[in-house]
């Protein structure tokens, strides 16, 4: 078993209805069943146990038994018998994206909304390659999928065949697990054990390799109930006297933040952190993971920290007595200098992946185990013991920063002829429904600015690659969260960088008619090393200027999609309106300034609480502390 099988429970059900098959019937029969290794789909109660089958038939009956009704991917020569055992199954419904990364961020996407192990089939060589940025962006966000991928036949595996790559060995860093299978009395096993990995504990991707020769070989399908890895056993109940002591320390914490990661998303604890925070009136500030887990209208929510996120947030994480880490692995874009990160503050780490706990910050108080269940003991045992807050005044002086240091304000003084990216997507955000809406993000200014200023109320609702960054990721996971998701709107935020990384997916989405909605802020540059370059390297804007971007809106029109482009203030509100009550596939091109920078901002190896760009009303409305445009900076 593999020693990079990491830890967290992501057994919270599916949010959205139509992906239903994959779904528990309830949360605590879901968190069971991720526990114990029962299956979540049919298992050995499928109609196909005990049929002679080949086995690349036998791949597409452990996906029926696994209750997988949707597949993305891309066929191949290697894959060739898996595609044609699947054009007969009545359950599945495949998913053709015109590039392999497109099919796993598809596949991300749709795991992100629905909270199912995402599945992908792609063909070996280059078809497998072109899944390791994908395979890389959900392994760094914890994300559950199950890539199958075509290999050539096992006799000539290690001899340079055509098409051959060896996708175990270059995907094994980026993988909670990997398999390459050797024989068919090993298949429908591994196939069990793989979405087990996959969606308990830690989530994170697995890959199945399948030879070629393997598929065409004849057995007798007999689909496990059962999982037996004694080397994989996530830790799910905290240790009581772990949770004693960060009961007494949160008793005594006049200064306590809640900072709220991805984990509270995946665990499906949302309810316990609220319960927590209302009842010690602790302050929570939020991840880019962690987004939509506390919700964006309560009072205690500060929103995002880190390099982007308020100044009033960071204010908070630096000032604090007690950080209460839920879920969260203390990124470098949230602690800025760690040195002086938050230097007064205990720490209390719960996590049900024990690698993270310590591995960047000391911690005081260590707890390895299942954030429901650990946030759950916390708050009985505050209660029974009649716990009461000492926060007033630590939230009534979080409150005036707030009311000092928003994140945008009207009297900002913009030029009255120019978008500005904060309004556009404070528009979008009054135009959306919170819980019936998904925000989708690409990667850039663009997914600060998101970030920032669009509203979440509910987890699953605002999906984005955090860990690993990636341009192209958006789009195609915004297409995946649409069919995952077929009841809510989907929006995609996007740059003009970004959504040429992966724009070939407009083909997927006009053929299975998915109503995506694509927001470009066009700057025509790469936005964000643009304003590194115009800040810290003296405004040399080496490789960034996008001057031959297409024209979107023909783009559009080419792939049978609806478009157009604004470029005027006067425009945008009614252009918003029509992209959302657009029936099918829709893209807003918002023309925006190279100029536009995103603040507050914390400059490479700077404090937390050295913000620049920060608004302060006390002075007028103005942006303080913003360096003068090409000044020589700390990242020259």
């Amino acid at each position: 078993m593999s020693e990079r099988i990491e830890e967290r429970d992501a057994r919270d059900p599916a949010a959205c209805g139509a992906a239903g098959r994959q779904k528990a019937s309830a949360p605590r029969a879901a968190a069971s069943a991720a526990a114990v290794g029962a299956p979540r789909g049919l298992g050995s109660g499928t109609a196909k146990q005990g049929s002679t089958m080949i086995a690349a038939e036998a791949v597409i009956a452990s996906l029926e038994a696994e209750g997988v009704d949707v597949v993305f991917g891309y066929p191949g020569g290697q894959a060739i018998k898996m595609y044609d055992a699947l054009y007969d199954s009545q359950q599945i419904t495949h998913v053709l994206s015109r590039h392999e990364q497109g099919a796993v961020h598809e596949a991300d996407g749709y795991a992100r909304a629905t909270g199912n192990v995402g599945v992908v089939i792609v063909t070996s060589g280059p078809g497998a390659t072109n899944t390791v940025t994908g395979i890389a962006t959900a392994y760094m966000d914890s994300v559950p999928l199950v890539v199958i991928t075509g290999q050539v036949p096992r006799g000539v595996i290690g001899t340079d065949s055509f098409q051959e790559s060896d996708i175990v060995g270059i995907s094994m860093p980026v993988v909670k697990h990997s398999y390459l299978l050797q024989s068919t009395d090993e298949l429908t096993r591994t196939f069990r054990e793989a979405f087990h990995i996959a969606k308990t504990g830690r989530p994170g991707p697995v890959l199945i390799d399948v030879p070629s020769d393997l598929a065409s070989e004849s057995m007798v399908f007999s689909y496990p109930d059962e999982v037996n890895l004694p080397s994989y056993k996530p830790t799910y109940r905290g240790n009581a006297k772990q949770i004693k002591q960060a009961v007494a320390r949160i008793k005594q914490a006049e200064r306590p933040v809640l900072y709220v990661g991805g984990g509270i998303v995946s665990s499906g604890a949302s309810d316990e952190l609220i319960r927590l925070a209302e009842l010690m009136q602790i302050p929570a500030v939020t991840t880019l993971m962690g987004k939509g887990a506390f919700p964006a209208s309560h009072k205690l929510n500060l929103g995002p920290v880190g390099m982007h996120g308020s100044k009033y947030a960071n204010l908070a994480m630096t000032e604090s007595d007690l950080i209460i880490a839920a879920g969260a692995r203390f990124s470098d874009r949230v602690t800025g200098k760690l040195d002086e990160f938050a230097p007064r503050a205990d720490v209390i780490h719960i996590d049900i992946d024990p690698a993270e706990i310590g591995k960047v910050r000391e911690v005081q108080i260590p707890i390895v185990g299942d954030l429901r269940g650990v946030l759950a003991g916390i708050v009985a045992a505050l209660e029974k013991e009649n716990a009461q807050p000492a926060t007033s005044d630590w939230v009534e002086k979080i409150a005036a920063w707030r009311s000092r240091y928003p994140f945008y304000h009207p009297d900002l003084g913009d030029n009255p002829e120019e978008i500005v990216p904060e309004v556009v997507m404070r528009k979008l955000s009054a135009l959306l429904d919170p819980h019936k809406s998904i925000v989708v993000t690409e990667v850039g200014q663009h997914q600060m600015w998101a970030a920032q200023s669009i509203d979440r109320e509910a987890p699953r609702t605002f999906l984005s690659s955090g860990g690993l960054g990636t341009m192209g990721f958006g789009f195609p996971a915004a297409i995946g969260a649409a069919i995952g998701c077929p009841e809510k709107r989907v929006v995609c935020v996007a740059g003009d960088g970004s959504f040429q990384m992966n724009s070939q997916e407009m083909a997927t989405a006009a053929v299975h008619g998915t109503p995506v909605k694509v927001l470009i802020m066009d700057n025509r540059c790469l936005g964000m090393v643009h304003q590194w370059q115009r800040l810290f390297y003296e405004g040399r804007y080496s490789a960034t200027l996008l001057d031959a971007t297409p024209d979107f809106v023909k783009l559009a029109d080419a792939y049978g999609w609806q478009g157009e482009r604004v470029e005027h203030p006067d425009q945008l509100d009614a252009a918003l309106a029509r992209m959302l009550e657009a029936p099918g596939p829709y893209l807003l091109d918002v023309a925006i300034s190279r100029d536009q920078n995103v603040y507050p901002m914390v400059a490479p190896g700077r404090a937390l609480d050295e913000v620049m760009g920060a608004i302060d009303v006390a002075v007028g409305a103005v942006r303080i502390d913003v360096p003068a445009a090409g000044q020589k900076g700390e990242g020259r």
